[in-house]
């Protein structure tokens, strides 16, 4: 399915699984229906089932928003208290439409709790109380945790049945770019990896790795902070620390400072290997952005040279979280973080140029993909070594990812006969019915003006509009005013609007 027809589906208000493989443009297409929305006044709730990919889009857990924090069961007593929460029940209670990123880490029995919440709250037993509810992510990715060990996936839940989720399976391709590595991460994906794959991967397998500038993916933190420690410490050009700035509850700055990827104290030197935390297309780098620090600015900021040859100066970001257009929370920091590590997990929803992987210690099923699906070319690849767990998907995901991109295809087939017109009034009717303005593609936009063209238009009735007064024009606009001059002989007088001359007698002490 296309990215287009998904959108269509989307739109409609149904509830959608949105899946597909890394680099399908799931992110894409979810910012996309989020700013749809926004433009005709309708909010949605932003969620994801980490901190980290709560942070990418710029939402909240889902364990906040839904109240459920870190329960594992939801008594009576438990919906009860929840109830009395006014917040929480307002929050809710206006929701019309809710996105939960990342789904694959949500376990079965959270997600349960999230519907039997909205259902509960709201007062409505249709799935999640009527809201729209929308799933993202693959499935294939990391699975979810819990302390009791093995946990179900949430298309396990009863809460996923109530809901009925009309699969979206993204098949548009974004971000790897060779055909050998897209045949290479498809065997993996289908478990169909045999001597040519193994080979391609023996391949791409590095002895020494004095001069690969790039991220080192390992499976545990230990090694990570191990490698950018020693690395940063062999540099002898000064250090500069960089502290993350924080505003709102405490909970939910906890909350942006888990998720976010650069850390509260960042200690960078010339000569640093980092890599960008946060997507900014206008200033040209995006989450996953590689380069080196190769200078501090004269306002003290780092300059970084990308490895695509553009020179950054790199200031301050802001990581948010947002209800209704209102921030709730805040942090400030350099989107940067240093880039000769990285653990497999924190690289999950990240695009890289490069990536030297150790798979040799993989231990959970997906971590071998998600790493190699990190890259977008085989030519990126470099590995220390892959043991056979790396290239093993779970068996549960295996079977379900075959119904679910049947299930797609349905839909594709069944969305593709409903006639234009009737889909267009399901997709009008949605908006509706969520509180929302339609707004008509095809009408005339009204045209922007510019300072310049608004200025120039005043002028050609008061033609001192906002040019400065000098004292002569003062000593004269005092002498009029006191000899009785009204305030249209004044604009008359001076070429200038009447609230600019009140304005001028108020600062000339003339009038109250």
């Amino acid at each position: 399915m296309t990215q287009k027809e998904a959108f269509a589906i989307l739109k409609t208000g149904v509830n959608v699984f949105i899946t597909g493989e890394p680099g399908s443009g799931k992110t894409y297409l979810v910012n996309q229906y989020i700013k749809y929305l926004r433009e005709r006044g309708v909010e949605p709730a932003i969620t994801a089932s980490t901190g980290i990919a709560a942070t990418h889009i710029g939402g909240m857990t889902i364990h906040s928003w839904s109240g459920i924090g870190i329960r594992r069961e939801l008594s009576e007593y438990d919906l009860d208290y929840l109830a009395q929460k006014e917040k929480l029940v307002a929050r809710i209670m206006k929701t019309r439409m809710l996105i939960i990123d990342e789904i694959s880490m949500l376990d079965a029995r959270t997600l349960f709790m999230i519907e039997l919440v909205c259902r509960t709250l709201r007062q409505n037993d249709l799935p999640f109380g009527g809201i729209q509810a929308v799933f993202v992510g693959d499935f294939f990715q990391l699975p979810p945790v819990s302390k009791e060990g093995t946990a179900a996936f949430a298309f396990e839940s009863d809460a996923w049945s109530r809901a009925r989720p009309i699969a979206c399976y993204l098949t548009e391709q974004h971000r790897q770019e060779d055909e050998a590595f897209l045949e290479l991460l498809a065997a993996v994906r289908t478990q169909s990896v045999g001597d040519d794959t193994r080979a391609r991967l023996l391949g791409r397998v590095v002895t020494s790795i004095e001069n690969i500038e790039c991220p080192k993916l390992f499976s545990h933190n230990v090694q990570v902070d191990g490698v950018n420690a020693r690395e940063l410490e062999k540099l002898s050009s000064e250090e500069r620390e960089f502290r993350m700035q924080a505003k709102g509850s405490s909970a939910l700055v906890a909350t942006l400072k888990n998720g976010c990827l650069s850390p509260e104290e960042l200690a960078l030197k010339e000569g640093a290997r980092v890599m960008f935390t946060k997507n900014n297309f206008e200033q040209g780098f995006f989450n996953g952005t590689l380069g080196v620090v190769a200078s501090f600015s004269s306002r003290g900021w780092p300059v970084v040279k990308t490895y695509r040859g553009e020179s950054l100066e790199v200031t301050p970001l802001e990581w948010t979280i947002e209800e209704s257009g209102r921030i709730l929370a805040k942090i400030i920091q350099v989107p940067l973080r240093l880039a000769w590590a990285i653990t497999i997990h924190k690289s999950q929803g990240m695009s890289l140029d490069a990536a030297l992987i150790d798979l040799s210690d993989a231990f959970e099923y997906g971590q071998g993909y998600v790493a190699l699906s990190r890259v977008r070319t085989l030519e990126g690849l470099y590995l220390l070594g892959f043991n056979e767990r790396a290239l093993e998907v779970h068996p549960e995901v295996f079977t379900a990812d075959k119904k679910f991109r049947d299930f797609s295809q349905e839909a594709e087939s069944a969305f593709a006969v409903i006639d234009v017109k009737e889909l267009e009034k399901a997709q009008e009717d949605f908006i509706v019915r969520s509180g929302g303005k339609i707004r008509r593609a095809d009408a005339p936009r009204p045209k922007k003006t510019t300072w310049q063209e608004r200025l120039k238009k005043m002028r050609t009735k008061h033609p001192n509009a906002y040019r400065p007064w000098g004292d002569a024009d003062d000593r004269e606009l005092k002498r009029l005013y006191e000899e009785g001059t009204p305030t249209r002989g004044l604009t008359e007088k001076f070429g200038r609007h009447p609230g600019a001359i009140i304005s001028r007698l108020r600062k000339l002490g003339l009038v109250e």
